[in-house]
């Protein structure tokens, strides 16, 4: 290892062991034990995250929000949120001298993250989960953060690239992909129903995630309930339908993001069923009329979003997603417009499940 943990450790008023820890594919995380909190500490991926200061800046303003609103709500601070420890010299993230970024957390005791969805149940506590950050979060001015990856999920943006990326066939594959090029084509007239309406203000911008799946909550490793929404680093202004649109995507599909048999992918309208339950109880008043009618929808937009990214990057080479085999992201996107597909036609079972839980 070319930097030295320890030195890292003293710049946050610790000294302790440090050992890897967790299964993140993007920053490098240390769980370090020391009194008398465990730690963890993290090296975040310059590479990703260029503007280092936003991205401490935008979680800092979150979960300093959070604390407050959890305080008065009469729960805990330190379980429900991130905790950022803040360095020496009194700053939220620290820089070596090789230009390394580190932060820390205090780690939150007695929890678990799962990678995959095992129940229903399990489901619906990640939903309740995500339902409640949005609704406490709902007060806070989400125009203060920073776009720390810019038109993350801007649905006319990504369609744009995709257009470049058709345009171009920079890895020869244009031909081997038409059904799929026509599919991603013949929707292009939904692609800015979100992003139109945030800016007609005709729904609310907001805090969102942008990163809903499983692992990002922590669960109570005796009760098995939700205690805390985790990795902040995708925090943006945006809609809350990305978030919820994104969570159904990645949980009530039936089958992973990389299967080749088709016919095992399905939006599955139990687990549908169980995530929307559980959001909705926990937004109380904060959502508002046009956004429960466009959940169903941003179900599908999300993952067609998704579809398209896989799509432009199968044919830009493969540059953006990592891949285990040749064809895998052309695979991802299959599944992903089925999933779409399927949503197209269970469209009114999805409404009247969302009506279901209307206040």
């Amino acid at each position: 290892m070319s930097y030295d943990l320890n030195e890292v450790m003293r710049h946050f008023k610790a000294n302790s062991n440090v050992s890897p820890y967790g299964e993140g594919h993007i920053n490098d995380t240390f769980l370090a034990d020391s009194s008398p909190y465990r730690y963890l500490l993290q090296r975040i991926n310059h590479n990703i995250f260029k503007d280092v200061d936003g991205l401490m800046n935008n979680i800092v303003a979150v979960t300093d929000y959070l604390r407050e609103v959890i305080t008065k709500e009469g729960g805990n601070p330190d379980r429900e949120t991130l905790t950022v420890i803040r360095t020496t010299d009194d700053k939220n993230y620290y820089c070596s001298p090789e230009g390394k970024y580190y932060r820390m957390y205090i780690y939150i005791e007695d929890s678990v993250a799962y990678q995959q969805v095992e129940n229903k149940e399990q489901f619906y506590h990640a939903a309740k989960a995500f339902g409640k950050f949005q609704n406490q979060l709902a007060g806070f001015d989400a125009s203060r953060l920073n776009e720390t990856i810019p038109d993350f999920h801007n649905t006319r943006a990504r369609f744009a690239q995709l257009k470049e990326a058709i345009k171009n066939d920079k890895a020869g594959r244009l031909k081997e992909v038409q059904a799929e090029v026509e599919f991603a084509l013949a929707r292009e007239n939904e692609v800015g129903i979100v992003v139109d309406a945030i800016e007609r203000g005709e729904i609310p911008l907001r805090v969102t995630h942008n990163d809903t799946k499983l692992n990002n909550v922590l669960f109570d490793n005796k009760t098995d309930e939700a205690v805390c929404v985790i990795d902040l680093d995708t925090v943006m202004p945006g809609s809350m339908l990305y978030d919820y649109g994104d969570s159904i995507r990645f949980g009530a599909s039936s089958g992973p993001e990389d299967e080749k048999d088709l016919d095992k992918i399905y939006c599955d309208l139990e687990l549908f069923d169980a995530y929307t339950k559980g959001f909705l109880e926990e937004l109380s008043d904060s959502i508002t009329e046009k956004e429960l009618d466009l959940l169903p929808f941003s179900a599908r937009l999300m993952t067609y979003e998704c579809g398209i990214r896989f799509l432009a990057d199968y044919l830009n080479g493969d540059t953006y997603f990592k891949i285990h085999y040749p064809e895998q992201n052309l695979d991802r996107c299959r599944t992903q417009f089925k999933l779409v597909a399927d949503m197209e036609k269970k469209d009114a079972q999805m409404t009247e499940i969302v009506n279901k839980y209307r206040k």
